[in-house]
C-alpha cells in the first residue's frame, strides 16, 4: 500500500528555492506546519502497465502502437525490452487545499504547494519500489516523466489513455498537456533482463537547466 506518514523537509525547502542550511528556525516551522496539514489530505492512487518495447529511429516504440520520440529517452531505455508505464496521483483534495489558501495567503499556498511536489515524488519513490519487486532479477534505470530531455509532454495524454487512467485514478490531461489533479505525474521505468549502466537525473537533462530557480538560489531540486 502506497502512503506518506513524513516529508523530507530539506527536500521542501529545495522546492521553494531555499538551500536547506540557508533555512531559520521560523522557515522550518513554517514548513513543517504546512507539511502535517498536507498529509492530512493526500490521498495516493495509480495505476500501471508493462509493455514490451522497441528502440526505433525518431523514438520508442511501445507494444500496440504508441511512438515515445526523442532521442534521449530511447538513449534511456537502451538494454531494456520491457518498459512500466505508471501515474501517480495525490488527488483532488490536495489542489483543493491548495486553492483555498491562495485566497487567504500565497505565501502558505506556495508552501503547501512546494510541499505537495516532495509528496508526488515520495508516492513515486514508494511506487518504483513496488513495481521493482515484480522483476526479480532486473535492472532499471531511473524513471522518465514527459518533459523531461526532449520527451514532449505532449504524451501524457496518450499514456493515461493506455494506463486507463481517467476511470481507474480519475487522472487526466488538460488540452495543454498538464496533470489534473495538478499533483500529479506520468512516468516510465525501464525493465532490464541484465546489468545495465546506472545513470541519474541530471542537470545536464533537464529542460529546464537555463532558468532553474534552485541554481539560481545556490542549491538545487534533489534529484542529482
Amino acid at each position: 500500500m502506497i502512503k506518506v506518514t513524513q516529508l523530507n523537509i530539506d527536500e521542501v525547502l529545495r522546492y521553494m528555492g531555499c538551500p536547506p542550511e540557508k533555512a531559520d528556525g521560523f522557515l522550518r516551522a513554517q514548513v513543517e506546519a504546512c507539511a502535517r496539514e498536507l498529509l492530512g489530505t493526500v490521498r495516493p492512487r495509480w495505476s500501471w502497465r508493462t509493455v514490451e518495447i522497441a528502440l526505433e529511429e525518431g523514438g520508442v516504440r511501445l507494444a500496440g502502437g504508441l511512438l515515445l520520440p526523442g532521442e534521449d529517452l530511447k538513449a534511456h531505455l537502451t538494454g531494456c525490452g520491457r518498459a512500466v508505464v505508471f501515474c501517480a496521483t495525490l488527488g483532488a483534495e490536495v489542489d483543493a487545499l491548495i486553492r483555498r489558501a491562495e485566497r487567504l495567503d500565497m505565501g502558505r499556498a506556495l508552501t503547501l504547494d512546494c510541499c505537495a511536489s516532495a509528496a508526488v515524488e515520495e508516492v513515486c519513490d514508494q511506487i518504483e519500489g513496488e513495481l521493482q519487486g515484480e522483476f526479480p532479477g532486473c535492472s532499471f534505470p531511473f524513471r522518465y516523466s514527459p518533459g523531461y530531455g526532449d520527451l514532449p509532454l505532449e504524451v501524457q495524454g496518450p499514456l493515461l489513455d493506455l494506463l486507463d487512467a481517467p476511470r481507474r485514478v480519475g487522472l487526466c490531461a488538460t488540452q495543454t498537456h498538464l496533470l489534473t489533479p495538478r499533483k500529479s505525474v506520468t512516468a516510465i521505468l525501464g525493465v532490464a533482463e541484465g546489468d545495465i549502466e546506472q545513470t541519474k537525473r541530471s542537470c545536464l537533462g533537464c529542460p529546464a537547466q537555463g532558468s532553474c530557480q534552485y541554481r539560481k538560489a545556490g542549491g538545487h531540486c534533489g534529484i542529482s
